[in-house]
């Protein structure tokens, strides 16, 4: 592991890839489940439209979240989304040396730099996996910024590896976007209440396919909540939001999302299987991978992007995130159908 300062475009998102001209590509970009929002939350969201003349109410909402978690109201904090949470925490925050932990997404660097902060990175190795040694993270590190499973990388990080780098006097930010997508949610560390400094992030747009409604939610200590929360405009969650979030945390919702990251980790397995039918062509996949996506490492990458563009598949390019280079792609995982189409693109794409 090294850290290091600058780098590469933080603000390129996969769904560029797919934007304009990729509009009507194969979709391997974007890490949003296919064929979401299911019609019963569409339903929800629909039914919510009446209430549209009344201004916002969080209440039920928020304390929907903290039942499906186990924590007391003033422990969450609902957001528009992951991303503005990460621009709440870089806002209100005074912290002397943030770190991030990369590859990852590159939305929280984004967001603290734009707020006049001074980041470290910690860049994990492809020898060693990705994987997190909390050695490598500096002492005196007053925020540090990790993803769990991480986004590219597909690692999941043990639980109490990440709980390793809480210190008194610092905030450990555990991105958990993805962790709705592991069977079981194992190694989660959202509801812990005994790591001292711990903030969660949870999306849910990824699993429930809601990245144009922007939900999200920040499970943390009552006074970091409280900073939070006096960053925020007024109102900063949508009524529809706000229903869709009370929708996705029920017995109900929290069943189907289980059996979906089931169904995403036997896709994933198909998706694995036939890149190593590649490896004699220079394929190589970072595994064990757990979540709904892959990263993998091939010759030629961005000559091999351009062409799967031109047979009508769009995958995400790695060179935008920290730790990796232009021989790295992000590929989201599909079902086998489409899995099979991309594969035989890949084969005709490849050099």
């Amino acid at each position: 592991m090294r850290t290091e300062g600058t780098g590469p475009d933080l603000r390129h998102h996969g769904d560029a890839e797919v934007r304009d001209d990729g509009a009507a590509l194969v979709d391997l970009a974007v890490n949003v489940r296919a064929d979401t929002p299911p019609s019963w939350l569409r339903e929800e969201i629909a039914a919510s439209l009446t209430s549209l003349a009344a201004y916002p109410d969080g209440r039920a909402a928020r304390a929907a979240v903290a039942a499906r978690h186990g924590l007391p109201v003033e422990r969450v904090l609902l957001t528009a989304g992951a991303a503005e949470a990460f621009v709440l925490l870089a806002r209100a925050l005074k912290v002397r040396r943030p770190v991030v932990v990369h590859p990852q997404f590159t939305e929280p660097e984004a967001a603290l730099r734009d707020a006049g902060h001074t980041v470290d990175r910690v860049l994990l190795r492809e020898e060693d996996g990705f994987r997190l040694d909390p050695a490598a993270v500096p002492e005196d590190a007053d925020l540090v910024v990790i993803g769990n499973p991480t986004n590219p990388t597909s690692v999941l990080h043990p639980a109490e590896v990440v709980a390793r780098l809480a210190r008194p006097g610092r905030v450990l930010v555990v991105d958990e976007a993805f962790m709705d997508a592991v069977p079981g949610e194992r190694e989660a560390l959202a509801g812990r209440t005994d790591v001292p400094g711990l903030v969660v992030l949870r999306s849910l747009t990824k699993t429930w396919g809601l990245a144009g409604l922007r939900i999200g939610y920040v499970l943390a200590p009552s006074e970091i909540v409280a900073e939070l929360e006096r960053a925020q405009p007024l109102w900063p969650v949508s009524t529809p939001a706000l229903a869709a979030a009370e929708a996705c945390v029920t017995p109900r919702a929290l069943a189907e999302a289980g059996h979906a990251a089931h169904r995403v980790a036997a896709d994933r397995a198909h998706l694995t299987a036939g890149l190593a039918k590649f490896a004699a062509r220079g394929v190589r996949v970072v595994e064990p991978a757990e979540g709904p996506f892959v990263l993998v490492r091939m010759p030629g990458a961005a000559a091999v992007r351009h062409r799967l563009r031109e047979l009508g598949h769009a995958v995400r390019r790695g060179d935008t995130f920290p730790g990796l280079g232009e021989e790295w792609v992000r590929v989201a995982v599909r079902d086998r159908s489409t899995v099979n189409g991309f594969l035989s693109a890949l084969s005709a794409a490849l050099p």
